[in-house]
């Protein structure tokens, strides 16, 4: 089946990693799974391509979906699919909420640094002073650090890898979708099309290779100055912590008060 992403575009590796860890974890299928994706070039890796029941909505608002498919069928895997202007732009406040309150689902964010699907367009994770076609003279803004901001918020697995590093993002996977509680994976991804040629790097091969030259692990961050970490990514497992779930809470009180009357 043909899809619909451009040549050397990063969508088809973090597609590969998720259906290789599925796989590993056992599942023969994804009858067990609901997959809930909003808008953009992350939002087709679910639907219509997966043999699985998924919900496609409108513009960042994939998390409410989920939420409701978790809360009325909390036996279900519950993963999003977004990219991050889906999420962290239109979505963000459904996206902190969600980790804040422990929602039990897996959101996997394609962070492309762009708005690839509309033009290039910046988004929240733009570099800074990054060329884009509503920034051509640099982008003035500093990008969020989503996955730091997602640890804070409360959840209980966050991990950043790029589509560089195939098999430590596939174990994330694994990992995340294992979790009992909110886990958060930001899949950093290559888009040559709208961002890359903007950027000087024309070809998957050139992202890829620079993904590979500016990752820098989690531990070695932490003993590096800020100021040389700039224009980096961090790599690595920034959370793995259990907390009591929305879902179980929410059944518990449902059961209690169904007992009190």
């Amino acid at each position: 089946m043909h899809l619909p992403f451009c040549t050397g575009c990063g969508n088809t590796t973090v597609m590969n990693c998720f259906l290789r860890a599925v796989h590993e974890l056992g599942y023969k299928d994804l009858r067990k799974f609901v997959f809930c994706s909003g808008i953009g070039c992350a939002a087709w890796i679910p639907s219509p391509y997966f043999k699985a029941d998924s919900i496609h909505t409108t513009h960042g608002r994939s998390i409410p979906a989920a939420t409701g498919v978790k809360l009325v069928r909390p036996t279900l895997n519950v993963v999003v699919f977004g990219g991050d202007g889906d999420l962290v732009g239109i979505g963000l406040s459904h996206l902190i909420h969600a980790a804040r309150r422990n929602l039990d689902i897996t959101v996997i964010m394609v962070n492309n640094m762009i708005y690839g699907m509309t033009g290039g367009q910046m988004a929240p994770t733009t570099p800074f002073k990054a060329k884009t076609t509503t920034t051509p003279y640099g982008n003035f803004e500093h990008p969020f650090d989503t996955t730091r901001l997602i640890v804070a918020a409360g959840a209980c697995y966050a991990a950043r890898w790029t589509t560089f590093h195939v098999e430590q993002l596939r174990e994330a996977m694994k990992k995340a979708l294992t979790t009992k509680g909110f886990a958060f994976i930001e899949a950093v991804s290559q888009c040559p099309t709208a961002f890359g040629r903007r950027v000087g790097l024309k070809t998957a091969k050139e992202l890829l290779q620079w993904f590979k030259e500016n990752s820098v692990p989690l531990q070695e961050a932490e003993r590096t100055a800020e100021k040389d970490l700039a224009g980096k990514i961090v790599v690595g497992e920034f959370v793995c912590r259990e907390l009591p779930t929305l879902t179980e809470i929410v059944h518990e009180t449902i059961k209690e008060a169904t007992n009190d009357a």
